[in-house]
């Protein structure tokens, strides 16, 4: 029965303190009926009902709106009193108390969580009361403003619940997302490069040998593209970038072999390395050198052609340092700020490639390790630098 209600009643029933209050009001005042109405220009509905005289409404039922006083309430957002109608100068000639056959009235302005007039409280007797005592007036003004701030507080808890539910859905979105890219592209990207390594190994010609290097390189960069995104919906959905962290004691010889990898698919690049890390790095081997491959790709992409990418990495006092420098166009300082926000691409026309995730991957797994990731312009020198603390905290 309760589902068939409209919201407003819904929302008066779900308050625990409504039937103590008016049950209160009836008490104090003695009127044998009261409740708490919903009232808008073309509707009133009872909410919530004390009944003594038999007058039969029900949470739910409606009345004409225009028949009654609480109408007036909703224009003015004001109380209306009455202790006897038959001598009072305003009611006595008034068609509501004598269709409703009432003497003593009192109707209170009701406000929703917004601030907004949602209805009233009232009360009704066929005999004449003593209302308008302000002590009275301002103990059930009192009740209103309660049930006021009770309806706040059910909307607040109504959005929490609904916030809660979001994000449950939101995390059943992101897993089966990431299962979709991690599972059912890789799947068939993996074929792909496989193919392709035969294709390598048995190629007859340069031009076959060419065609089956460029399927392998565009896979590869599809799958950095898959773990860019599988990143992204880590870090921005819940989870965060994941790190399995160990004394590396050969961070070097993998930085090394990263700057390799992607000198081998940019035969036309140069990287200049002074590699020298003395000691083990307490980290994530494969996500700094994912850092590495994603600075050396903003580097080749922005860098100036035929200039050498330089990339030191040092172990100095306590702090991992990991730096890729290149020469080319300055970055404005309003840019700065704005190379760490995910799809941010300053390409001033040039063609769009990747999805801009690069530099926001590498801040993440920086901030992953406790560390930062820093960058500096000027006198068309850019540097990006990556420390953190090397050891176990």
């Amino acid at each position: 029965m309760t589902n068939s209600w409209p919201l407003p009643v819904q929302a008066v029933q779900a308050l625990p303190c409504v039937p103590d209050i008016l049950s209160v009001m009836a008490e104090m005042t003695g009127l044998r009926f009261v409740c708490v109405a919903h009232v808008t220009p073309d509707s009133w509905t009872t909410c919530a009902v004390l009944d003594r005289i038999g007058f039969g409404l029900q949470p739910g039922d409606p009345l004409d709106v225009s028949t009654t006083l609480c109408d007036s309430v909703r224009k003015t957002d004001s109380v209306i009193v009455i202790d006897h109608v038959s001598e009072d100068d305003l009611f006595r000639d008034h068609t509501c108390p004598r269709q409703y056959g009432f003497q003593s009235y009192i109707s209170i302005p009701i406000h929703d969580s917004g601030g907004a007039f949602f209805g009233t409280l009232c009360g009704l007797d066929p005999l004449p009361l003593t209302l308008s005592e302000p002590k009275t007036v301002k103990s059930l003004e009192l009740f209103a403003q309660l049930i006021s701030k009770q309806l706040e507080a059910e909307k607040r808890h109504a959005d929490s619940i609904s916030e809660l539910t979001d994000e449950r859905e939101t995390a059943q979105l992101r897993e089966g997302f990431i299962a979709v890219l991690g599972h059912d592209i890789r799947t068939p990207l993996s074929s792909i490069l496989h193919g392709a390594e035969i294709l390598q190994q048995r190629a007859g010609d340069d031009t076959t040998l060419a065609i089956a290097r460029t399927i392998q390189r565009s896979g590869q960069r599809i799958g950095r593209m898959i773990d860019d995104v599988l990143d992204f919906a880590r870090g921005r959905l819940g989870g965060g970038i994941g790190l399995r962290r160990e004394a590396v004691a050969d961070l070097g010889d993998a930085l090394e072999q990263t700057i390799e990898e992607c000198q081998g698919e940019h035969p036309g690049c140069t990287v200049a390395c002074d590699i020298a890390i003395a000691g083990p790095v307490w980290c994530d081997r494969d996500r700094v050198t994912q850092l590495l491959a994603n600075l050396l790709a903003n580097a080749l992409r922005y860098g100036e052609p035929g200039v050498p990418i330089r990339v030191s990495a040092r172990l100095e006092d306590g702090t991992f340092r990991l730096s890729v420098a290149n020469d080319g166009e300055t970055i404005a300082p309003e840019k700065l700020g704005k190379l760490f926000q995910p799809y941010w691409r300053d390409d001033d026309g040039q063609p769009r490639r990747g999805l801009g995730l690069g530099l926001y991957i590498a801040s993440e797994i920086a901030r992953a390790h406790g560390g930062r990731l820093d960058v500096d312009s000027h006198d068309r020198h850019t540097v990006f630098t990556y420390s953190a603390p090397a050891g176990l905290r």
